[in-house]
């Protein structure tokens, strides 16, 4: 510390001076802690006398303690720590915190209710966070904790306390100097993993010498589970230690040894190349009664086999303990799902006492010299007296600067007067009348020139407006001021000369307009530019009336600012009021320190002040914050009778008060606290007594009022008579305040609350307390309400809103039976109070800021004072945090923004934030929502320093708050989601459904394609039973009739083939592999090729050779470590005999590269198709059946599921001939494709449909359009393509890229007037609002609306559906979301809430049959549920392609029969959800048409809550939360769900999501979000459909592999 051997007590008094100015700087956020340091060191060093430092003795408490020695011992539990620094504060005037807030019972209670949970063990899991993220402090520049500068006597307190204290659960965040260098290097070489798992302490490892450290293999993990799972007693405690050890293995793995290859390694960011991952090897398909995570996790949710980082372990082990609210027993599956309704407590307090009577004041003196307007009070002043004194201004330095006396405030007031009715326009026009309205715009320094304007007004009989000076065109809340002179009608403002050049300017030197302001003629008012009157004028002063005389601002809780206006008649009775209740006397002095703009700095500083000829010192802001002891010094000098001060400063004087021994306050006889209405006023007020009582202060003259811009004065406190008792204090108990009802706090100190007194009703008025909603009904004695007043020195209206006026300033008081208790109307004063004993009003918080959460009222108030008893002085900075509300899921949630200091540690702000949590929960038993540290100076701000709360409420919800820190709690405070579904038992047999659904008249929900119908011609049938035969047949009949055409990046044709060069390069191929191969037929031959015509010929060539081809995506160069593991394991897994590749790709197969990722010298022979001589097979191979298979189709799953299916001759053909009849294909058609040609639809379109049946196939493969995004499209319109099939990625390529460059297309010739079907070839639901987009922005190109349609197909049967050309256009209908959870279908209008568009897809094929199954019973379901989609069709697949040939798994899914009905038909089963609605449209046969809809795959649905979810309509909403959200994915682990989310913006936007993606879900899909992750854009695997590979993304996320930039665990 700079201040080692320094006695402070002995430094001269300027520099004491500058030090507390620092102290206060750095209380307030205005200095970083960095700034703070240097500043201290550099007053100090001249002082500092270097002595010989001593090592610490065991008691030593002295502040020399150098500050290492606190690095060894054990740190102290915090709240040993806090009554130290607590005992030591007496010895030490001024304490360091926000005595607004203090309260030295609150600080026990904080303390207590801490000491409480530390009991209970609560391990929160701290969120993971990328270094980068955290800008505030790059790694270099943080100091190591250890260092970390506290006051002088902190660290001495925090050393001797730490001999008795035991270490805390969380980690120690003060270590060793050489393990904080060892973590810093550790987590900027390992990025997150590192810091992830370091940065907590429940899995810290010893530091070593060497830099990584070592895995313990004797750990025990510091939290112990609260929850046993009963089947396993004896395994959980090893698995979180094995976890844990895995954590630690994961750090630091050894140099030399090389990982095994990872095959769910991520692709890179480069979304360019597709991946296709499978999953952990596991190959076929799995049966679907155990989908793929009970595989991965044991019963109790703990994986045995997979590595999990040990957080989200701590997080479930949070999540496990029960939640306070007991959920009712579970109600059986209803349609009306709504919010739980929180049952009501028997025991809530309810309020017993009788009606309350209204309160009088005493009755208003009438006093003989009174002025009948307050104008002419300043006139008789200006006359009779005018060398006294009226207003003392002070310089920044807090020196006076000028005094206004009488005479020449009434002289300028005039002169100004004279100015606005006769010299602002052209020579006769008159551009003010009386009674308009006019803006005064003057800084808080220049009270001189507000008064002379303010005067000048009321003289000339315009309503002044004072409003703030606004800064830049981004101050908070500008435009609401906007809104309000507009309400206002104000077209002209006054300012002085000074504030009208530092006005923000155009480019041009014009004031600039500001967003939502109107057009305002600016005018000066110094006296140089102002007329003198002529002699004969004088200002006309009328008796008080009820006109308006001045208009003062008023922020509401949303926002708006509205004008209260008050009345001449008002304002002087107002003035009068105070005179009376405050005993003003002619020539007092007062020093006035709040904003003489409005409330009571300018009731008193300004009105009662004029009015009673009293000497006013005005205190600005800024001399406060560069002198906060300025005001006391002001009373000492000119022995002023009254001061006007907020809390605030109080709490500033006793800050700086070091050894001010010369300041007295004995010449007070009023201390007039301003917000003395706040609950927590009553501590400053107790704190400031203690210091200054020495200074001559006497306990009677501190004076709380309650006010507010409607009601005015409401109540104030009388100065004391000497050595009278002063009044008594209230305790009320939290939780009785919380149900509105006045309980004495008897049974738990700790929710208690204090609260003083503010006085009596004011002189002439009367009260009554109301209940705060409902009808304005009069509460019983012991309830808490809205304080109403009747009086006439209020407000009257809100200018120009008759509407909301009425609300608020003509209320009428009923009694319990809703019948009106009088005439009178009272005015709503906003503050929440009740009459205490002896007609003493008491107020406990104000209606805007009440948090209504489950019925129950919370006072933002007392929630910040609860935050800040929570020792946050090295987190977050005391004047700077604030509480709202925001509405999520029908009830208001609790949100608290602070703003965090430079140098606090993530350890640190978590620690404080999970300290705050628990505080809160305990005091006030509420949940908190959210808490958000954001960094220094980020708030929007008020104009006089504090938080402009409704602002940074709009941040939050828009996502523009950029916290540094965030901790979401939504498990803990949402205690309303509808109750868990239980699945009704399968007492009730499928037959019964059936019977059940036909009484009721549903239709069983089954549809079908057409007939295939029979083939006559015994010519066409040898054609078509095998295709190796069609293409013979083709060469022969039609041998220079083009097939296929390639085309390449430019458009230009760069390969073609005709039936005859496609038979003889077939033949080539056949005779390599019998001769270069050697292979048998039957073998299986691997195709390893890029999209192309080679394809093509080698599946004909093997085909030829009577080996069954299997089509392989080759691996991709740049990215071999993550595409070639996959390459591998079909061989493998297919058991090939041979590779059919290109030269390039066997060179790559080959490479050094490759043998980085796979074993390259066991691939089988691989033979190069690209120069083979001129061979012919002996023959070509015809099969004996057409049962035997025609090739194998493997693919991988989105559940990363590595899945081969077996085609035969007959499917294949069955299939191609189904396709030609839907698309009416044959030898004139041409068709475009533009998708990956590697399994199901899109294989059969590019390799077989053409040579069945003899179209022309133009080929664009979809990686040339990274090259040339306009390629398909000017294809589809150069060649006049009418039928086209793209995949989803391709579609989305052309909506992103050249979505804006339509006009440039059309310039281009670009039509596609001639596409009649483009159809999108996909396995999953059709994604409307691309093909939506898409349609609408190709419009412009000619594209009908019409064209676009899906198709359908799944691993059991490549090809269900396909909209094809005849036939009614695809059908859109809505369904309600609710309903399809609890797997039922009912269809809503468009636009009805929790609806959810979904379109056909597509018309079922010819020869195709579906049946909507219940997956559990495999009984056939009603046309109104959701089930899983049964196909029966001669193209399906004949099984899986399994090694061992497990013979159930293949029954299971290609040959099943219903439990009931038809139980003779063998179906295939899809995998998919779907369901089956007849449409009003016709089919070709004139019947009813039956669509089917996919609502998406069985493996990948969230079974939460009982409920069934797709994970494709919470992206949906999480995508629509945020527009830095790209890409997001959803995935369950262990009943918690993860949602993953790509970030396209700043980092700094990063936690902005976190809150956004758990109100969306929670609002939307009813569901609580465990843990958010935001990754870098192409972080989450896409395969080669275009389809997300969520189960990828799991896997890598448990293992710890995504680098993410942020982690949030919610609680």
């Amino acid at each position: 510390m700079a201040d080692r051997g320094v006695d402070l007590s002995a430094l001269p008094k300027e520099v004491r001076d500058q030090l507390a100015e620092l102290d206060l700087e750095l209380s307030e956020g205005d200095i970083t802690q960095k700034g703070y340091e240097k500043k201290r060191t550099k007053l100090l060093a001249p002082f500092i006398i270097h002595t010989p430092v001593e090592p610490p003795r065991k008691n030593d408490a002295q502040p020399s303690a150098p500050s290492s020695s606190s690095s060894h011992a054990p740190p102290p539990s915090s709240s040993s720590r806090y009554r130290e620094r607590r005992s030591r504060r007496t010895h030490r005037s001024g304490g360091t915190r926000d005595d607004r807030y203090r309260s030295d019972i609150h600080t026990e209670a904080v303390q207590a209710a801490l000491a409480k949970h530390k009991e209970e063990k609560m391990a929160l899991p701290m969120p993971t966070k990328r270094r980068s993220t955290y800008v505030q402090s790059p790694i270099e520049t943080r100091t190591p904790p250890d260092s970390s500068s506290g006051s002088e006597d902190e660290t001495s307190v925090r050393r001797q306390s730490s001999v008795v204290a035991p270490a805390p659960p969380v980690n120690p965040n003060l270590q060793s100097p050489d393990s904080w260098i060892n973590r810093t290097v550790q987590g900027s070489s390992t990025s997150s993993s590192a810091s992830s798992t370091l940065s907590h302490g429940e899995a810290k490892p010893q530091p070593q010498s060497q830099p990584q450290p070592q895995p313990q293999l004797q750990y025990k993990p510091q939290y112990q589970p609260l929850y046993q799972p009963h089947h396993q007693p004896h395994e959980q405690p090893h698995t979180a230690a094995v976890t844990d050890m895995l954590a630690h293995s994961r750090i630091a793995p050894s140099e030399n040894s090389a990982p095994p290859p990872d095959v769910t390694a991520v692709a890179p960011p480069s979304r360019g190349s597709r991946v296709d991952l499978p999953s952990n090897a596991v190959v076929r398909g799995m049966s679907r009664g155990q989908s793929r995570s009970s595989m991965m996790e044991t019963a109790d949710g703990v994986p045995v086999n997979s590595r999990v980082s040990t957080k989200i372990q701590q997080l479930l082990n949070t999540l496990k303990r029960p939640k306070r609210p007991p959920l009712s027993e579970f109600f059986t599956d209803d349609s009306e799902e709504i919010v739980e309704v929180p049952q009501v407590d028997p025991n809530t307090p309810k309020p017993e006492g009788r009606q309350i009577i209204p309160v009088k004041g005493e009755p208003l003196g009438v006093v003989s010299n009174w002025p009948p307007a307050l104008q002419a009070a300043l006139a008789r002043w200006g006359a009779t007296q005018g060398k006294s004194p009226a207003l003392t201004a002070l310089d920044i330095t807090g020196k006076p600067l000028y005094t206004l006396t009488y005479g020449k405030l009434w002289s300028r007031s005039v002169k100004l007067a004279y100015t606005l009715l006769n010299k602002l326009g052209a020579k006769n026009e008159q551009i003010l009348k009386p009674g308009d309205r006019v803006a005064l715009v003057y800084p808080n320094s220049d009270p001189g020139m507000f008064w002379v304007a303010f005067y000048g007004c009321l003289l000339a009989e315009v309503i002044p407006v004072p409003i703030e000076v606004p800064l830049s065109r981004k101050d908070a809340g500008i435009s609401q001021v906007g809104f309000l002179l507009g309400s206002c009608g104000v077209g002209l403002a006054l300012t002085s000369e000074i504030c009208l050049k530092g006005l923000p300017k155009t480019p041009t030197g014009e004031i600039l307009q500001f967003k939502g302001w109107p057009r305002l003629k600016w005018v000066v008012t110094d006296s140089k530019y102002l007329t003198k009157p002529s002699k004969d004028w004088q200002p006309h002063i009328p008796t008080a009336n009820t006109d308006p005389a001045y208009i003062e601002y008023k922020a509401s809780k949303d926002g708006t600012v509205v004008g209260v206006a008050v009345s001449k008649v008002a304002m002087l009775t107002h003035c009068q009021a105070l005179t009376q209740a405050c005993n003003y006397c002619e020539g007092e002095t007062l020093v006035n320190v709040l904003d003489f703009k409005k409330d009571m700095g300018l009731w008193h500083g300004v009105l009662t002040a004029v009015m009673n000829r009293i000497h006013t010192i005005s205190v600005p802001y800024a001399v406060m914050k560069a002198c906060p002891l300025s005001w006391v010094q002001r009373v000492h000098i000119h022995k002023a009778r009254i001061a006007l001060v907020k809390c605030r400063d109080l709490h500033w004087a006793m800050m700086a008060h070091r050894d001010q021994r010369d300041t007295s306050l004995a010449s007070l006889r009023m201390l007039i606290v301003a917000d003395g209405a706040n609950p927590w006023s009553v501590s400053s007020c107790d704190a400031f007594l203690n210091v200054f009582q020495s200074h001559g202060l006497k306990p009677e003259v501190i004076c709380p009022c309650a006010t507010s811009p409607e009601a005015m004065t409401v109540a104030i406190r009388r100065p004391g008579v000497p050595g009278a008792p002063l009044p008594a204090r209230a305790i009320l108990s939290m939780g009785g305040l919380s149900h509105g009802v006045i309980r004495v706090n008897t049974e738990d100190k700790n929710s208690a609350l204090t609260v003083q007194d503010v006085g009596h009703v004011m002189p002439g008025a009367l009260m009554c307390i109301v209940k705060a909603d409902g009808p304005p009904q009069l509460c019983k004695t012991d309830e808490i309400g809205e304080i109403i007043v009747n009086s006439r020195a209020g407000g009257n209206m809100y200018y120009g809103l008759p509407g909301v006026t009425k609300n608020t300033f003509e209320v009428i008081p009923v009694n319990a039976n809703g019948v009106p208790i009088g005439e009178i109307p009272f005015v709503r004063s906003g503050l929440l109070g009740f009459v205490g004993p002896g007609s003493l009003i008491f107020v406990v918080g104000k209606i805007e800021g009440l948090l209504m959460v489950s019925g129950r009222r919370h006072n933002a108030d007392d929630l910040v004072a609860t935050a800040l008893a929570v020792e946050p002085v090295k987190t977050v900075y005391r004047g700077r945090i604030t509480v709202f509300s925001v509405t999520v899921f029908y009830d208001e949630r609790v949100v608290i923004v602070a703003e965090q200091r430079p140098d606090a540690s993530e350890e640190d702000s978590f620690q404080w934030m999970s300290r705050v949590l628990q505080a809160i929960d305990s005091i006030h038993q509420v949940g908190l929502y959210c808490l958000a540290l954001v960094p220094a100076n980020t708030l929007p701000k008020t104009p006089l320093g504090g938080i402009h709360i409704s602002d940074t409420k709009q941040f939050f919800l828009d996502g523009n708050l950029h916290p540094c820190n965030i901790l979401m709690c939504p498990h803990t405070c949402v205690t309303n989601l509808p109750k868990p579904r239980q699945k009704q038992p399968v007492g009730v047999g499928p037959a019964s459904v059936m019977v059940g659904n036909l009484v009721a008249g549903k239709r069983i929900a089954q549809a079908a394609g057409r007939d295939l119908g029979m083939i006559e011609d015994q010519d066409l049938v040898r054609k078509h039973q095998y295709l190796s035969e069609a293409l013979h047949w083709r060469a022969q009949t039609d041998p220079d009739h083009v097939l296929f055409v390639l085309l390449n990046a430019k458009g230009v044709t760069v390969g073609t083939a005709t039936c005859v060069q496609l038979h003889k390069r077939a033949e080539k191929i056949a005779a390599a592999l019998t001769e270069k191969g050697s292979i048998n037929t039957g073998e299986n031959v691997v195709l390893l090729y890029p999209p192309g015509i080679d394809l093509i010929a080698a599946f004909y060539g093997c085909l030829y050779a009577g080996c069954v081809p299997v089509n392989v995506r080759p691996p991709h160069p740049q990215n071999l470590a993550a595409t070639l593991p996959t390459v591998r394991m079909i061989i493998d897994v297919s058991k090939a005999a041979c590779i059919l590749t290109t030269q390039n790709l066997m060179r790559t197969l080959r490479s050094k590269d490759a043998a980085a990722s796979v074993n390259i010298k066991t691939w089988p022979t691989i033979i190069d198709t690209d120069d083979l001589p001129r061979r012919r097979p002996p023959q070509i191979y015809k099969p004996p059946t057409a049962e035997m298979i025609a090739y194998l189709d493997f693919s991988v799953s989105t559940t990363g599921m590595l899945t081969g299916v077996k085609i035969s001759h007959a499917a294949v053909s069955a299939l191609c001939r189904s396709i030609k009849l839907q698309c009416e294909l044959y030898s004139s058609r041409q068709i475009a494709i533009c998708l990956d040609p590697y399994c199901g639809l899109g294989f059969v379109l590019w390799c077989l449909a053409s040579v069945y049946s003899g179209h022309q196939s133009i080929l664009i493969p979809p990686f040339e359009l990274e090259s040339c995004l306009s390629l398909w499209l000017s294809t589809l319109s150069q060649y006049r393509v009418r039928d086209t099939f793209c995949s989803y990625s391709v579609m989305e390529l052309c909506t992103k890229g050249l979505g804006t460059q339509t006009e440039l297309l059309k310039a281009r010739g670009v039509n596609l007037s001639c596409v009649r079907s483009c159809v999108v070839i996909a396995e999953e639901r059709p994604r409307l609002a691309l093909t939506h987009s898409f349609s609408k922005l190709f419009k412009d190109v000619g594209l009908s609306s019409r064209a676009v349609s899906t198709a359908f197909g799944s691993r059991v049967n490549l090809a269900i559906c396909l909209q094809g050309t005849t036939g009614p256009d695809p059908c859109t209908v809505y369904v309600d979301m609710k309903s399809l959870r609890h797997d039922r279908v009912r269809l809503v209008e468009r636009g009805a809430p929790q609806s959810l568009p979904l379109m056909e897809s597509g018309k079922i094929l010819p020869g195709v049959r579906v049946i909507i199954v219940n997956p559990e019973t495999k009984g056939p379901l009603g046309d109104s549920h959701l089930g899983e989609i049964w196909v029966n069709s001669p193209h399906s697949a004949s099984g899986y392609y399994t090694i061992y040939g497990e013979e159930s798994l293949q029954a299971n899914h290609f040959n099943t029969k219903l439990s009931f009905g038809d139980p003779q038909t063998l179906w295939a089963r899809t995998g998919y959800l779907g369901f089956v609605k007849r449409t009003e449209l016709l089919d070709a046969s004139g019947d009813r048409h039956d669509a089917l809809f996919v609502v998406g795959s069985l493996d990948e649905t969230l079974e939460l809550r009982g409920l069934r979810y797709h994970p494709i309509d919470i992206e949906t909403s999480v995508s629509r939360a945020h527009r830095s959200i790209a890409e997001s994915a959803v995935f369950t682990w262990t009943n918690l769900l993860v949602v993953v989310s790509e970030l396209c913006g700043s980092e700094q936007d990063a936690l902005d999501l976190v809150p956004l993606i758990t109100n969306v879900v929670l609002e939307e899909h009813h569901l609580i979000v465990g843990v958010v992750v935001i990754v870098d854009p192409g972080v989450i695997p896409i395969n080669s459909r275009g389809e997300k590979q969520r189960m990828h993304l799991r896997d890598s996320f448990l293992a710890d592999q995504l680098d993410p930039i942020y982690v949030a665990y919610n609680m």
